[in-house]
């Protein structure tokens, strides 16, 4: 694990005020419209999430947004939750594409604004389930605009699965022989995150039922314990924790790796190189991710950060982009004449899916499913460096 990555969580400041996250409104000063550009605006964003054709000519939303708007595109991706909490935590950007375990920490730490929807001219076109989604919405008041949904997947080398999918999660929590007669051991691996403990927990809620798990993100102390142990097990197997997935290509590529949890982004790269992937959501089901653009209390451009959230769930931005990264765009408009993501794009990428996914959020220790109350994330985060260290 990467000193600098295992220093994004170790700065988090007060985790464990995020036990109870208890939200208090942020006081912002609401546009009442949108002025001029300031000239660029700065976004935090998972890989592959904002192209502008550097890696392939046809997916590119930023060129022309730029040249409408005046504000200049600046990223900074990131590879995990709590590295995007850290860099909103230090200021300096305007926007963030927060998943739902980072989104609701960063309204409970008055790092984002509430959103002016009025100020979004295609409000109106989100799909109706992300509108006021609680990942988002508290007490009423939008803290951003959605971007994109989808599913964690199970990425797996076809050849040494001999051509047919893994039927379960076990073939990377569990050592043993793969249908090509080798060992699954240093070929597998698990993502470099705390909210991957959820993942852990959704293999044992169909496997070990007896710990009546019913939800992955509320966990009671023993559930808690059976998801380290299956961990610490998994860590006598893993080849790498990755939270690059550019590395995690390479790795796929070159490092004899050939099962893992993914992305659909890492997924749709290693096919569109003509490697022997594939990825399937296996019978356990799947841990997933609701992705919303949230704006920094604190943003230098204010402006540009509207006019980008604008142009973010523009059909054709939403259609290129569930495209490129294998995702569900937040507005179904855009699953209708877009070239690149086709006529069957949406379904092919989970549209139907939505109940089936257990979305990433915060795990708290007031809980609903656990009346003793949960496991709150900030244990998450310092059990899980320790599983990473061997502990």
């Amino acid at each position: 694990m990467p000193t600098s990555h295992l220093t994004s969580y170790l700065r988090l400041p007060a985790l464990a005020a995020c036990a109870s996250l208890a939200f208090q409104p942020v006081v912002a000063a609401e546009l009442s419209a949108i002025g001029p550009g300031e000239g660029q605006v700065d976004i935090v964003a998972w890989p592959g999430y904002i192209e502008r054709g550097e890696t392939d000519k046809a997916y590119d939303w930023v060129t022309d947004f730029e040249k409408k708007s005046g504000c200049k595109v600046n990223v900074k991706t990131a590879g995990t939750s709590d590295e995007m909490v850290a860099l909103m935590n230090e200021g300096g950007f305007d926007l963030v594409t927060a998943s739902g375990d980072a989104s609701l920490r960063l309204i409970a730490g008055k790092k984002v604004a509430p959103i002016n929807t009025k100020l979004i001219p295609s409000w109106g076109t989100v799909d109706s389930r992300l509108q006021d989604a609680p990942w988002h919405t508290v007490n009423g008041v939008h803290y951003g605009v959605p971007y994109q949904w989808g599913s964690n997947v199970l990425m797996y080398n076809t050849e040494a699965f001999k051509g047919e999918a893994p039927k379960s999660w076990s073939v990377v929590f569990e050592e043993q022989t793969l249908p090509d007669g080798k060992s699954n051991k240093g070929r597998i691996q698990a993502f470099d995150g705390p909210i991957y403990i959820a993942d852990a927990a959704l293999y044992l809620m169909a496997t070990k039922p007896e710990l009546g798990i019913k939800d992955p993100y509320e966990l009671t102390e023993e559930q808690y314990k059976a998801a380290l142990d299956l961990l610490r097990a998994q860590r006598k197997i893993v080849q790498r924790y990755w939270h690059d997935a550019m590395i995690q290509i390479d790795d796929f590529t070159n490092e004899g790796v050939v099962a893992s949890s993914s992305w659909p982004f890492q997924v749709n790269l290693l096919q569109g190189q003509k490697k022997p992937i594939a990825s399937t959501i296996p019978k356990e089901g799947a841990t997933g991710w609701a992705d919303t653009t949230m704006m920094h209390v604190d943003a230098a451009h204010p402006n540009c950060a509207y006019m980008w959230m604008e142009h973010s769930i523009s059909p054709k931005v939403q259609g290129d982009l569930a495209a490129w990264f294998g995702s569900v765009p937040a507005v179904p408009a855009a699953c209708k004449g877009n070239e690149l993501l086709g006529a069957e794009g949406c379904a092919t990428n989970g549209m139907g899916d939505f109940e089936k996914i257990r979305f990433w959020r915060t795990p708290v220790a007031k809980c609903a499913t656990q009346p003793a109350g949960c496991v709150p994330y900030y244990r998450w985060v310092s059990d899980y460096i320790a599983v990473l260290g061997g502990r």
